[in-house]
């Protein structure tokens, strides 16, 4: 059944529909909030050091299989007077009594090696049974509440470690009230109706219940991730409106052509619906391929999100034709004052004059906007994967306080410390560290190394190297790569130990090997199947290569932005940072995903406008002009959406979420102004009629999706085949190409 049966069928049983959709957030949403799964950042890296020497404490040394959290404190008297000491260490005992807590080292103890050597500065050091990422939220926020109901005059306390700032990352829901907002202001500017504005946020509010309370019931066979969770509200509530808003559109457009209500439907769904159907698969298909870097904490980056598009375009396809169904022509009903019907007209001219403007000037514009696109790409040459920790966080927040006052009374490298984790040849044997702790102590980038510690059966042994370097540093991977290259193997060699570093920098050093090493497969096959597929739709060979290239731009420039503010700390004030630090590990493949598809959204429904036009003329020029004009009004409002969206999650505290948000808001925003009003009609008018070139024999083998319910109209100019020949044509036009034809007549028509 095609999309315009479907779109008939759910127009004719409306209330059906309806009902139905009523059901599934209710009832979904009752399943999901009973009977889903817990969110979990769990990170695993399989076939790593670092998760050799994890599986190695678990099973051997599981005192030391978790991570730690920090409580730090300064006085402005001495940390060991007594005034101070008797309230901390109640505070050390409270903690030590909640689960997950194995025990609590207090600076107290023997030798005073929790205080700075001023005596003003002391931590204490949290150890858990578990990874910082698997410690539940419950318990850091109760030891949250804990060390907050310290109040000592001349203290300052506060919690630190990665196990707080996972606990501290904020689920959906809690940052998309400003992007609503705007998506309101733009769609009352946009549709000038307050009815019409409602059906997109409609639609995208149903879409959000059911794909949220889907994602909870995956979260019970899966590890769903709570950043992954922000990343699906964000993607799926920018895709969600701006999937409705272009079938509203395209309804509007069929009710001003005195099309009945039905009919309306069945084209916007035989049109716009198509269209939503193709960017949705794409950007499913981009996002399920992080499934292939074998890291299953990026899993939920691509299930979560998917489920959120794929609900989306079902929505889409179905609840909102119900919903035009009830609502008929009223749909223009409250109108907003100031904002006519012609007012759409005026802009589809401006945007025809545009791009007529730009396929006179093809070369320097597109020129131009290829140097403006590699300017903002630049910084993507000095990117740095690996892991700021919370020393990039914001200064308010209490994991970035207990980083600065270890850094301050211990050294820059004492929040992070690499763990040698060491299994012995036999009980006891310890001594075949010697060499090793021997040699560490003249190692460059190293500053305190400790003593080894003994599981219970002495056959594993655990040393703390304190780099000198913050965690954040390039001489930390360096260091990391000095240990695991040259200093552990010569010293251990023939001495029946193995020796792994690990510890929260090592993860991510290792994340960022793996990650590198899949994602240029991961980004030929993405490119590949999405080439195939629009080649499927377009029935041509470069419109397709045109529009991955030009993703490809918007994402270099996305990604460069991101170093130059994230990695760089150009402007990073706006953005709620005070420092720059490397690009998280896993960040640039999600960003990939998401952007490719997102950006080929743009591209389908622009080209599938420019090539009804093309069917409908004969010719290239005006096809694109009118093309570009037609979408004008409806891909900025789109686009403005996305991006004021995405940029509200700028606005939070987590720096992840942050660098993802302002990555899309940019490459959206490149896609909506230099590729669509630049780069589209330039490199278009370039290649003339070879943008519809497709070899016969390829014509023969790939399928036909089609996307234009109306491929021919009465007066349609039926475009020649593309002519090879490279003989001279006695009227002047060069070969391969013909003379542009004169649109047929045909009634004008209103646009929105």
């Amino acid at each position: 059944m095609g999309l315009e049966a479907v779109g008939r069928w759910c127009y004719r049983r409306r209330r059906a529909v309806v009902g139905l959709w009523l059901v599934a957030v209710v009832g979904v949403g009752v399943l999901g909030a009973t009977r889903g799964g817990a969110l979990s950042n769990n990170l695993v890296l399989p076939n790593t050091e670092s998760q050799r020497a994890f599986d190695v404490l678990r099973a051997r040394f599981p005192e030391l299989a978790g991570d730690t959290a920090i409580i730090a404190f300064r006085s402005s008297g001495a940390a060991t007077d007594p005034a101070v000491r008797a309230p901390m260490e109640r505070l050390f005992a409270d903690v030590g009594g909640l689960p997950h807590v194995v025990t609590v080292v207090s600076p107290y103890g023997g030798g005073g090696a929790g205080v700075s050597r001023d005596g003003h500065i002391a931590y204490a050091t949290i150890q858990f049974n578990a990874r910082a990422t698997e410690v539940p939220k419950s318990v850091m926020f109760a030891i949250r509440d804990k060390v907050d109901a310290v109040h000592l005059p001349g203290v300052q306390v506060a919690l630190g470690g990665e196990s707080v700032r996972f606990a501290e990352t904020k689920g959906p829901g809690e940052r998309e009230g400003v992007g609503l907002v705007a998506a309101v202001v733009i769609l009352l500017i946009a549709f000038g109706s307050a009815v019409a504005m409602g059906l997109p946020l409609l639609t995208a509010g149903c879409g959000v219940g059911v794909s949220f309370a889907l994602l909870a019931l995956v979260a019970n066979v899966m590890d769903i991730n709570s950043f992954s969770s922000q990343v699906a509200s964000m993607v799926g509530l920018g895709v969600g409106i701006d999937y409705a808003l272009f079938i509203v559109t395209r309804f509007r457009e069929g009710l001003a052509r005195d099309m009945d209500v039905e009919e309306a439907v069945v084209r916007a769904m035989g049109t716009a619906g198509r269209s939503v159907v193709l960017a949705g698969v794409t950007v499913v298909v981009a996002l399920m391929a992080m499934l292939l870097t074998g890291v299953p904490f990026i899993y939920g980056f691509a299930v979560g999100p998917s489920i959120a598009v794929l609900v989306m375009v079902v929505a889409s396809v179905t609840l909102l034709p119900a919903v035009l169904g009830f609502i008929g022509r009223k749909i223009d009903s409250l109108r907003l004052p100031g904002l006519r019907r012609g007012a759409s007209g005026r802009e589809s001219k401006a945007a025809e004059r545009w791009s007529r403007g730009v396929q006179r000037r093809p070369w320097l514009v597109a020129i131009t906007a290829l140097l403006i696109l590699g300017a903002l790409a630049t910084p993507l040459l000095s990117i740095r994967l690996g892991w700021a920790g919370s020393g990039a966080n914001p200064t308010a927040t209490s994991p970035r306080r207990a980083y600065d006052l270890l850094a301050q009374g211990f050294g820059p490298g004492f929040n992070e410390p690499l763990l040698l984790v060491a299994s012995l040849p036999g009980p006891g044997q310890v001594g075949v560290l010697a060499p090793l702790l021997s040699r560490l102590a003249g190692v460059p980038g190293v500053a305190i190394v400790t003593p080894p510690r003994l599981n219970a059966a002495g056959d594993v042994a655990a040393v703390a190297v304190f780099p000198s370097f913050a965690p954040q540093a390039k001489g930390t991977d360096e260091l990391i790569r000095t240990l695991r290259a040259s200093v552990i193997p010569s010293t251990t060699n023939g001495t029946g130990a193995t020796v792994y570093v690990a510890g929260i920098s090592p993860l991510f050093y290792d994340m960022a090997r793996v990650i590198s090493v899949r994602l240029p497969f991961i980004i030929a096959g993405v490119l590949a199947l999405s080439f195939l597929l629009l080649m499927a739709v377009f029935r041509s060979v470069l419109v397709p290569l045109k529009a991955v290239v030009m993703n490809l731009l918007s994402i270099g420039a996305a990604y460069g932005v991101v170093v130059a503010v994230f990695q760089w700390g150009w402007l990073g004030s706006l953005a709620g940072i005070d420092r720059g630090g490397p690009i998280e590990s896993f960040v640039p493949i999600i960003l990939f995903a998401i952007l490719f598809g997102l950006s080929m959204d743009y591209e389908v429904f622009l080209l599938s406008r420019i090539r009804e036009e093309y069917q409908r003329t004969g010719g290239n020029s005006s096809a694109v002009a009118g093309g570009l004009a037609s979408t004008a009004r409806v891909i900025t409002a789109a686009a403005a959406i996305m991006v004021t969206l995405f940029l509200s999650f700028v606005l939070g505290d987590e720096r992840i979420i942050k660098m993802i948000g302002l990555g899309l808001a940019v490459a959206v925003l490149v896609d909506a102004t230099l590729v669509r009003m630049l780069l589209v009609p330039a490199t278009m008018e370039l290649l003339g009629r070879a943008n519809w070139w497709l070899p016969r024999w390829l014509d023969r083998m790939i399928p036909t999706l089609r996307i234009e319910a109306e491929p021919a109209f009465a007066g349609s100019v039926v475009p020649a085949p593309l002519s090879l020949s490279t003989t001279p044509r006695p009227d002047g036009v060069p070969p391969g190409r013909r003379a542009e034809q004169p649109p047929p007549r045909r009634i004008r028509q209103r646009e929105y």
